[in-house]
């Protein structure tokens, strides 16, 4: 496979020579409030993310009304025991009509922003706001005519993989690129709402990476930002988050989310790791340059005069440099000196 090849969203390249690039999930952490969904947007902002996302879909357009078993949540979930799908996502839903209005408080203060969509007139609507990328979700990467209709926009394509087999994943990349489009990230993602950290198994994203041929990423439901700092030394080019702005607020995905410090520390860990990659070289550093100055040395630590003998008394291994290597002190000692030298003279071969 031929080494990935960087993709754009908005100004950022998105690549394994660039910092990570951090996407903010906004969800249904509005909670039902447009005041509340700008106050994220800006929240995002001041944290230093570089792209807001959201999901667009009406509950008729991602399930339909229908309460039987089918169309319910597993007892046992965790966040959203027994939840009527339909009940769930009209609680959760970005409505249509503050879409324009929150792309463009994003773009006033820099962020890119795009959206997950789940229908064609979904897609429809952010081609109207000139959305500058398509997301995927885990769940419909399986929607092979979403994912074509996306491609054909031309816009690059962030795929989740959550839950998906190696021949799913290879049917959305292979359609993303039949229809021409070559822009794909694609995202490590456990589809599970908190997702348990043993779950990650972030040891495939180079695997993902070397057999599509993409930029990977990590879309992440753990606690905390670990996983996604560890994802970045895996590789991983981009990071996204689900955000809140506090979590005791409640709504649908608060209890996995970030709130604006963590997004923050997010952001500053997740490029300090990846600046942590530098090179595969092993050997000093130009910042270790006055460590190497102080390394430890042989030095006369006491006067002597011509003629003494070298001991252990008057020779040591100290800091700074200068002096012999320390593992040259079986070989001097016993030795004479041939001239005088003062207390804090580095030891040189011309000395005994």
């Amino acid at each position: 496979m031929a080494p990935t090849t960087p993709i754009r969203i908005g100004a950022r390249e998105i690549g394994p020579d660039h910092p990570p690039f951090v996407i903010a999930e906004v969800s249904g952490n509005h909670n039902g409030s447009l005041d509340r969904a700008f106050a994220i947007v800006d929240a995002v902002a001041e944290a230093g993310a570089h792209a807001v996302k959201f999901q667009t879909y009406r509950p008729d357009t991602i399930t339909i009304d229908v309460d039987t078993p089918a169309f319910r949540l597993s007892d046992d979930h965790e966040l959203w025991s027994g939840e009527n799908l339909y009940r769930l996502y009209e609680r959760a839903h970005t409505p249509w009509e503050w879409h324009g209005k929150l792309f463009a408080r994003a773009r006033e203060l820099g962020l890119a922003v795009f959206s997950s969509p789940f229908d064609p007139t979904a897609v429809e609507l952010l081609e109207s706001l000139d959305a500058p990328a398509y997301k995927i979700a885990s769940s419909e990467i399986v929607d092979l005519p979403l994912i074509e209709l996306c491609a054909r926009t031309g816009k690059p394509l962030v795929i989740s993989t959550g839950m998906a087999s190696v021949g799913e994943i290879d049917a959305a990349v292979r359609t993303a690129r039949e229809a021409g489009n070559e822009q794909v990230l694609l995202l490590g993602c456990t589809a599970s709402y908190p997702a348990p950290p043993s779950d990650s198994n972030l040891r495939s994203l180079p695997v993902l990476a070397q057999t599509f041929g993409t930029p990977v990423g990590l879309s992440d439901h753990t606690m905390g930002i670990g996983a996604p700092v560890a994802a970045v030394a895996l590789g991983a080019c981009a990071v996204e988050k689900h955000v809140t702005l506090a979590r005791d607020d409640g709504g649908v995905d608060s209890a996995f989310s970030l709130e604006p410090h963590e997004l923050a520390a997010l952001v500053t860990e997740t490029r300090r790791a990846w600046e942590a990659l530098g090179t595969a070289s092993i050997g000093p550093t130009t910042s270790e340059r006055e460590g190497l100055r102080l390394r430890r040395s042989l030095y006369v630590v006491e006067d002597v005069e011509a003629g003494e003998p070298v001991t252990a008394r008057n020779v040591r291994s100290i800091r700074p440099a200068g002096g012999l290597p320390p593992s040259e002190i079986t070989t001097v000692l016993g030795r004479t000196f041939r001239a005088d030298a003062a207390k804090g003279t580095p030891l040189t071969w011309d000395l005994i």
